[in-house]
């Protein structure tokens, strides 16, 4: 089974390098990843807990890497795992950030439209942070 997907992405104006390592730092996703961490990241072994809309959440992350790949699974209060793919590429002299939204089969279409909304306002923080 698979499920409707969308691509949420944002150019921003600094090298892929520079882009990679401050949003694959976990401890930086307060600053602008407000969907996933509203106020504080803390690490535990090779898991970090986010103070997240959805209550406390485990957030374990791929490992670094030369590819801009950020995935991270969120484990939700219920057991419930969510992978989202999280990538940053290379576009010119600067960068492309994309997120993959999946909608689960529980989703209404307001409830995946406010899941996009969410992870566009987190990606144009990232870009705002990072282009001042």
């Amino acid at each position: 089974m698979t499920f409707p997907a969308r691509q949420i992405s944002v150019s921003i104006q600094r090298p892929m390098n520079e882009v990679y390592e401050f949003a694959a730092n976990p401890s930086n996703l307060p600053q602008w990843a407000e969907g996933l961490s509203r106020s504080s990241m803390q690490k535990f072994g090779d898991e970090w807990i986010a103070d997240s809309p959805m209550g406390k959440v485990k957030v374990k992350f791929a490992e670094q890497n030369h590819f801009g790949v950020i995935d991270h699974d969120v484990t939700l209060p219920t057991g419930e795992v969510f992978h989202n793919p999280l990538r940053v590429v290379r576009n010119g002299d600067g960068s492309e950030v994309i997120f993959t939204l999946f909608r689960m089969p529980q989703m209404s279409d307001a409830d995946f439209a406010k899941d996009a909304a969410t992870v566009e306002k987190d990606l144009l923080r990232l870009k705002s942070l990072l282009e001042k």
